[in-house]
């Protein structure tokens, strides 16, 4: 991630005089989202969270309208937003009468349905629902790509000093909590990672489609992955694959980008699912 960071600033740099200023951006932001997003998407996949991606995504809607209602675009309060509810989560998960999807599906649909219900009732607010649902890569400025880098590169490292505890943990909970592993700590750095990465990635494939840039691309790199680490890796370059291929769909055939992106991910997992030998 470091190293893709590096080399992206400079062309970044490079980039602002040529006429296609927006198509450079929204590869440059699709990219980073991409490559942090499939090893955080991996951990989802083997740990069966896909549903708690849709509940931090739903609750970035709530911190949108939150942001509008204080007539402020700052980031940090949709990422506080989704940090909030993951907290919450985890106090409600105390509570052994009902299962985590139970909690799940409340606390996804609730956020969701209270962002929209705030946003709707603001006389003032002309902006499309559309743009927050599905995303406007497209409209990506420097300074978002400049946030993107920066949340990117934090998220890479918190990743490599959590990976072995966290897979640990992922292998078998108990046994890891017998060993020394602080569960706990570890469980609230990676839903926190993963809420920073949801919020910072809202204008590249909206709310309702930034969980399928996890899943898709960990869930085509497992079909043809032999470790972890394989799998991490080309989860990374499977959603980096999507962006690209969904970019290009769009400016060709003029269709919404981040919709784009998703199918060319579904693409690439049913063409590894076809092709790829099965695996136990």
């Amino acid at each position: 991630m470091i190293i893709i960071t590096i080399i992206i600033i400079p062309l970044l740099k490079m980039s602002q005089t040529m006429i296609d200023q927006f198509i450079i951006n929204a590869l440059l932001a699709g990219i980073l989202v991409a490559a942090i997003a499939g090893p955080l998407g991996c951990f989802m996949v083997w740990r069966k969270m896909a549903y708690f991606g849709d509940t931090i995504s739903h609750s970035a809607l709530m911190g949108i309208a939150l942001g509008i209602a204080l007539d402020s675009e700052n980031p940090i309060i949709m990422i506080a937003t989704c940090a909030s509810v993951a907290m919450f989560l985890l106090f409600l998960q105390r509570d052994r009468r009902f299962s985590s999807d139970t909690l799940l599906g409340i606390l996804a649909h609730s956020a969701l349905s209270v962002g929209i219900i705030v946003i709707s009732m603001m006389d003032n607010f002309r902006q499309d629902m559309m743009y927050y649902l599905v995303g406007d890569i497209l409209a990506i400025g420097i300074k978002d790509i400049y946030i993107i880098s920066f949340v990117a590169v934090i998220s890479a490292i918190c990743l490599m000093m959590i990976w072995r505890p966290l897979l640990s943990l992922t292998v078998h909970e108990d046994l890891a909590q017998i060993e020394g592993v602080k569960v706990n700590l570890i469980k609230i750095i990676y839903m926190l990672l993963i809420a920073f990465m949801v919020a910072v990635s809202l204008k590249v494939i909206g709310v309702l489609l930034i969980t399928a840039l996890m899943i898709i691309p960990a869930a085509a790199a497992r079909t043809v992955s032999n470790t972890p680490l394989q799998m991490i890796l080309i989860s990374s370059c499977c959603g980096i694959l999507s962006v690209l291929a969904g970019i290009l769909v769009s400016n060709e055939w003029d269709v919404p980008t981040g919709p784009a992106i998703v199918l060319s991910a579904t693409v690439i997992f049913l063409l590894g699912r076809t092709f790829a030998p099965k695996r136990a």
